[in-house]
């Protein structure tokens, strides 16, 4: 095996041509802190992208930042933090939750990644994720061909969707070179109100009343009994929490948060909790950190927020399983006390409370091969994807396998004329 560390986009353009030329399969790999998600690959090369880095572009005035893909997310928000700036997606760090230390050592993951991997943290209920602030991209295809989509202006639309077609592909249809993301003014103050003792349906209530309210809650999530003393180094004592951040300028957050204590003041016990403490409670949820010292499978479930906790209490009555809920009981994060992750028992009562999606986020080798870690497709979406896999990458040497299982056989440079090697739809 080979690793190939390219320093410049001609250089990732001429290791792809030679591969798509060999028919050799190349695990896309930045920093790896996300490695550890999918399907585990078998692949004969891998392309290392950490060398290619660099910010190429940053207009604090017209909030728009390029970067090669290689270049450390750590960098760049420190970048933004010091022009008052900031990914409003936040994106998540895995390191915790796959075995690493937050960040990673200034390493945790890469900008490419965030892209690929479609990240966003507990705002998602406000600014959406890493594919609603890209802007564009330069990328590779499995082809061995160079592409550009989008542009560098937040009002320039050309080739959009392609780009946004990259987001959360896990670098199976193009090796991404150089993004450029829209980036937001930080909040100037941030503010948690922390309702004390809800069970999970009396939570989930609650946040709907205050995500409806006018108050502008940019973050709502719940944190059953035992739960909460696993963030923030304890601080919020082991009693359930149900959290809801409001940010913005000082008097308008004083405002909206005294509207909120107004709005629940009959739910519970309520406290104030801001600043640095806020966010590091924030940034705890976002990383999974209540579960990063576990040792089971780690699911990742977003479904309609009315259903998820009957899906956990259900879940509860057949498995041993802790769990938690983001955006505001819509993402439910999932920990197996036992190592067998319960795909088919997790994945029949998400259909039979209304649908969604489950990710095995982390699990033993042996388990991520053994049963689809991404969410089965129906079948025209599993066709399409297949079509996409096809005209991006139709030898199928990116990442192959990481998403799906192989199928029968292998789609060649033409549609719909085979080669002798077996194909990976993803």
């Amino acid at each position: 095996m080979t690793t190939f560390t390219p320093c410049s986009s001609a250089e990732v353009l001429s290791t792809v041509q030679w591969a798509a030329a060999e028919e050799m399969s190349l695990e896309i790999l930045g920093h790896g802190s996300k490695r550890g998600i999918g399907r585990p690959l078998q692949t004969e090369h891998t392309l290392d992208l950490s060398k290619l880095t660099g910010v190429t572009l940053y207009e604090p005035a017209e909030l728009v930042l390029s970067a090669k893909a290689g270049t450390p997310l750590a960098e760049i928000e420190q970048l933004l933090t010091e022009n008052g700036q900031q990914f409003a997606f936040e994106p998540m760090d895995y390191g915790p939750l796959l075995g690493g230390e937050p960040g990673q050592g200034g390493k945790n993951g890469t900008i490419g990644g965030v892209l690929a991997a479609n990240l966003s943290g507990p705002r998602r209920l406000k600014a959406g994720a890493a594919r609603d602030h890209i802007l564009g991209v330069g990328a590779v295809s499995g082809r061995g061909e160079a592409f550009k989509s989008g542009g560098r202006v937040v009002k320039n639309v050309t080739g959009y969707e392609l780009s946004k077609l990259m987001a959360n592909s896990w670098g199976t249809l193009a090796v991404l070179t150089d993004v450029t993301f829209k980036v937001l003014p930080a909040a100037e103050t941030e503010v948690t109100l922390a309702i004390r003792g809800l069970l999970d349906d009396a939570a989930v209530a609650a946040m709907a009343l205050a995500l409806g309210s006018s108050a502008e809650v940019s973050s709502a999530a719940h944190l059953p009994e035992r739960i909460a003393a696993r963030v923030a180094g304890g601080r919020l004592g082991s009693d359930a929490a149900t959290l809801l951040r409001v940010e913005g300028f000082g008097p308008s957050v004083v405002y909206r948060t005294e509207a909120l204590r107004q709005l629940l003041g009959k739910a519970g016990p309520l406290e104030d909790i801001a600043g640095e403490a806020s966010r590091t409670i924030w940034r705890d949820i976002r990383d999974c950190v209540p579960f990063a010292s576990t040792q089971g499978a780690v699911w990742r479930v977003s479904m309609a927020p009315a259903e998820a906790h009957h899906m956990v209490m259900t879940l509860r009555m057949q498995a041993a399983v802790d769990a938690f809920y983001d955006w505001q009981g819509g993402l439910v994060w999932l920990s197996m006390r036992e190592n067998d992750p319960e795909a088919e028992l997790l994945r029949g009562l998400i259909r039979k409370h209304g649908g969604g999606h489950a990710t095995l986020v982390r699990a033993a080798a042996a388990h991520r091969a053994a049963v689809p870690v991404f969410q089965p497709q129906p079948p025209h979406l599993a066709a399409l994807s297949a079509r996409l896999k096809a005209e991006f990458d139709p030898k199928a040497i990116l990442n192959p396998g990481r998403m799906a299982l192989p199928s029968a056989k292998r789609v060649g440079y033409q549609v719909g004329q085979p080669t002798s090697r077996s194909p990976v739809m993803e």
